[in-house]
């Protein structure tokens, strides 16, 4: 994926990882457009960078997509990559027997982009040079137990982010997939931005953006600090390694989550 001149929409652009890619894409020449359901947050990231654009979506809602999608090629005749970056993530206890946040999680961070990038696709063939990225996370490598539909859903996007790149190789859209570790971000609230044991957003985005600018033809993006997760079954005594994870995981979080129901938040 080239670093600049592109046309680039950023779901999920209002916040967290999804604004910070936003701002490098603007800071090294593209035109960005960013998307997200809750227009304040929006309006405050273009706010702040001039040129930015921005557009209603609830990426859960099948009906809208259709209209988006036509509107936003009207729009914006250049546009040329497509980042699925919207997302939620919600503590889940499966013996309750609910399946509300999990079906919200399905919709929002599995169907969202592949009804996008179906909405999409036909477009994008058509521009000379195209990209679509999906975010995933570690987390689709090693699931953290505590939150089973977020990383199921994160595992399926990788699978699906495979196929995709397969089925477009021999076309003008490159496939990517961009899998953050825990960064220092609200996707589960306030705390989270200042937890010493995430990644810092801004060293993320610097790395991230690093390995796009010196290895463009790269398909999966992975910062050092998430190797340990998505290496973790390759590098063996994976089920050590989940049994230990979890365990540091449901003890760290443990307060944090007490009651918590989570809204929508930047994809990790």
């Amino acid at each position: 994926m080239q670093i600049n001149g592109n046309t680039i929409l950023i779901t999920g652009g209002g916040s967290g990882i999804g604004r910070a890619l936003a701002e490098a894409f603007l800071a090294n020449g593209n035109h960005v457009v960013i998307a997200g359901r809750r227009k304040k947050l929006l309006d405050e990231t273009i706010s702040a960078n001039p040129g930015m654009k921005a557009a209603l979506l609830d990426i859960e809602n099948r009906e809208a997509m259709g209209s988006f999608a036509e509107q936003l090629k009207k729009d914006f005749p250049a546009l040329n990559v497509v980042i699925h970056n919207a997302g939620i993530m919600r503590p889940e206890s499966l013996p309750d027997g609910t399946t509300a946040d999990a079906e919200a999680t399905i919709a929002t961070n599995l169907l969202g982009p592949i009804r996008l990038t179906a909405a999409l696709l036909p477009f994008l063939l058509k521009q000379p040079k195209a990209a679509i990225m999906t975010v995933s996370s570690g987390l689709a490598f090693v699931p953290m137990a505590t939150t089973p539909s977020y990383c199921a859903t994160k595992a399926a996007l990788h699978s699906y982010t495979q196929s995709l790149r397969y089925q477009l190789r021999d076309t003008s859209v490159q496939v990517l997939e961009l899998i953050p570790p825990y960064v220092q971000t609200e996707l589960t609230g306030p705390r989270q931005a200042s937890d010493p044991n995430a990644m810092p957003l801004e060293d993320f985005i610097a790395e991230t953006m690093d390995i796009i600018k010196t290895r463009p033809d790269m398909t999966e993006i992975c910062v050092e600090r998430v190797k340990a997760l998505r290496l973790a079954e390759a590098n063996g005594d994976y089920d050590a390694f989940f049994k230990k994870f979890n365990d540091a995981m449901t003890a760290a979080t443990a307060e944090r989550w007490q009651g918590k129901r989570l809204g929508a938040g930047s994809v990790q």
